[in-house]
């Protein structure tokens, strides 16, 4: 996935976030942003892939937001993988 499409994506995600009344207030006490710095930063790929990062962490919320958006349940990896400090880490 090129970087622009994974922005795309987290962006979605995003919007998902803000519009999850339940979630978004997990998401704004785990990671200390406000709503003004998810406006501010809704362009700035490194916050995107913090998105992501929060999403990723239950496998019920990737589940409800890919089911929303219609993408399969891989897409936010991918997406997190092509967005600044995604890269794969290989061990060997």
């Amino acid at each position: 996935m090129q970087q622009e499409s994974a922005e795309t994506l987290a962006l979605k995600a995003l919007a998902w976030l803000a519009g999850n009344r339940e979630l978004l207030p997990v998401f704004l006490g785990s990671t200390g942003a406000s709503a003004a710095d998810m406006r501010e930063r809704a362009d700035d790929p490194e916050f995107l892939g913090a998105v992501l990062d929060f999403l990723m962490l239950d496998d019920a919320w990737i589940v409800a937001f890919c089911d929303s958006e219609g993408l399969p349940p891989e897409a936010p990896m991918q997406a997190r993988q092509a967005l600044p400090g995604g890269a794969r880490v290989h061990w060997t």
